[in-house]
C-alpha cells in the first residue's frame, strides 16, 4: 500500500479516501474523468458491500482508522472524507468531540499531517459550524490551517447547487497546500432546480407490499389518509401530525429513515396508495446515477447508507472547480516562517461561508501584532470570535494562536 500513484503515472490525480461510506464523494470526483481512488477506508461492513459492488477494482481497507498507520497508505494528491457526522447533527445528540465519532476527525488529521496532500476535501452536516457555540468548527479550522493548509468552506444545499430535488444542506471544506491553488479556487454558483420528485420516484409502478402503509398496520394511518392526497409533494409523519413538504422536494434524508420513525418520506402514488420510498429511490434523491448498484442486504442498512451519504452532483461540481484550480499549474509554496505562534487570517461571510489560513508563524507575538496593525484589520480574542459567530456577522480579521499538537 505504500507505493505512490501520481497524476504523472496515470494522467489522473490520486485520492486517498477515509470514512468512504458507499463511495459518494469519490464518485463525484471520478465523474470529472481526472481523479482516481487509490485507497479507501471504511469500517462499516455493510457499507463496504455497497462500495465494493460498485468499485470492484479499488483497494478497500475495512479496518478501524485507529488501526491504520499512515505509512501503510499510498501517497496521493487528495485526501478526502466525511467523518461521521452524527455527533454534530440535529438528528443526533450533538455531543461533538465528546462523542467518539466526533473525535474521528483527529484520526483523519493524523493522515493529513503525515501525507501532506495537495488538496483536502471534507464534507459534514451544516450544524458542524454551530455546534458548541462555534467552538467545534474553530478547533477543526485551526487544526487544518496550523498544519499548513489554506481552506475555504461553504454550506451548500443539494437542491440549489446539485439540481437534485432534496433539501439537504451540508458544509464542504476544501483545503489547499499551495496558496496559488487556493487563490484560484471558487465554489460553484447556484443553479436552477429543473428536476422534480417525479424524476427520481416511481409514482406509477407497483412495489413490494412492504413499502405500503395499510389500515390496522400503522396506528396513525387514518391521520395519513386525511392529509396525504397529492402526487406532487413528499409527506412525513411527525409523531402527532402529517407534515407536507411545501417546497415539493424530498426532505433531508436521515440514517434512521428505515426504522419506521417520524422522519420517513412518504408519497401518494398514482393508484392512491401511501408508501415510503424504496432504498433505490433514496439513492436517486442523493443524485446517484441509475446504474449505481445496491447489494442484497437488509433494507434498513441501505436506508442508513443513503441517509449517511452525499449529494453526488454537488460534490462533482466542487471537484470540477478544484480541478480547474490545480490542473496545469505547479503548486507554489509561500515562505511563512517558523515559530510557536500562528497569525491566522480569516474572512467570514456569515457563519456558513468563509476562508482561513496562517499568514505567518513566529516566536514573537509582537511581530505578529505589527503585521495586524499595518493591515488595519481586527485582532480578535477567542471570546470575541465566538460572539461574532453567534451573531452571524461577517468579518475580516486576525487571530493569534499558540501552536499545539493537535493529534
Amino acid at each position: 500500500m505504500t507505493n505512490s500513484v501520481s497524476s504523472a503515472d496515470t494522467g489522473k490525480y490520486s485520492i486517498d479516501s477515509f470514512f468512504a461510506g458507499v463511495g459518494g464523494i469519490e464518485l463525484g470526483f471520478e465523474q470529472t474523468g481526472k481523479f482516481r481512488v487509490v485507497y479507501a477506508n471504511e469500517f462499516d461492513k455493510n457499507a463496504r458491500k455497497t462500495y465494493a459492488k460498485n468499485n470492484p477494482d479499488t483497494t478497500l481497507d475495512g479496518r478501524d482508522i485507529h488501526d491504520v498507520r499512515a505509512d501503510e497508505i499510498p501517497e496521493s494528491d487528495v485526501i478526502m472524507g466525511g467523518f461521521p457526522c452524527q455527533a454534530f447533527s440535529i438528528a443526533g445528540y450533538r455531543r461533538g468531540f465528546e462523542d467518539d465519532r466526533g473525535n474521528l476527525f483527529f484520526e483523519m488529521l493524523r493522515m493529513i499531517k503525515a501525507k501532506k496532500p495537495r488538496v483536502l476535501f471534507i464534507e459534514n452536516v451544516k450544524n458542524l459550524v454551530t455546534h458548541d457555540h462555534g467552538n467545534t468548527f474553530k478547533v477543526i479550522r485551526e487544526a487544518l490551517v496550523e498544519n499548513g493548509y489554506y481552506i475555504k468552506w461553504r454550506v451548500l444545499n443539494g437542491k440549489d447547487y446539485g439540481n437534485v430535488p432534496q433539501n439537504r444542506e451540508r458544509i464542504y471544506i476544501v483545503g489547499f497546500k499551495y496558496f496559488n491553488d487556493y487563490d484560484a479556487f471558487q465554489f460553484p454558483q447556484a443553479i436552477k432546480l429543473t428536476k422534480t420528485i417525479h424524476d427520481i420516484i416511481d409514482f406509477e409502478g407497483n412495489k413490494d407490499d412492504k413499502y405500503y402503509y395499510h389500515k390496522g398496520k400503522q396506528p396513525f394511518y387514518d391521520d395519513l389518509v386525511n392529509t396525504i392526497n397529492s402526487q406532487d409533494t413528499i409527506y412525513q409523519w411527525r409523531r402527532k401530525y402529517v407534515r407536507e413538504n411545501k417546497a415539493r422536494v424530498v426532505p433531508t434524508l436521515t440514517a434512521n429513515m428505515g426504522t419506521g420513525g417520524h422522519n420517513v418520506p412518504l408519497i401518494f402514488t398514482n393508484s392512491k396508495k401511501i408508501r415510503k420510498l424504496t432504498p433505490k429511490e433514496t439513492f436517486n434523491a442523493q443524485g446517484y446515477p441509475k446504474e449505481f448498484q445496491l447489494p442484497d442486504i437488509a433494507n434498513g442498512q441501505l436506508y442508513k447508507q443513503a441517509g449517511n451519504s452525499v449529494v453526488v452532483p454537488v460534490v462533482h461540481r466542487i471537484a470540477e472547480k478544484i480541478l480547474k484550480a490545480i490542473d496545469g499549474q505547479k503548486g507554489i509554496s509561500e515562505v511563512r516562517g517558523h515559530g510557536r505562534y500562528a497569525l491566522i487570517y480569516s474572512n467570514i461571510n456569515s457563519k456558513f461561508e468563509g476562508e482561513s489560513f496562517v499568514q505567518k508563524y513566529s516566536d514573537s507575538i509582537d511581530s505578529l501584532k505589527k503585521i495586524i496593525l499595518e493591515s488595519g484589520r481586527q485582532l480578535l480574542s477567542d471570546d470575541e470570535y465566538l460572539k461574532l459567530i453567534q451573531k452571524k456577522k461577517s468579518a475580516n480579521f486576525y487571530m493569534i494562536e499558540k501552536m499545539i499538537e493537535k493529534v
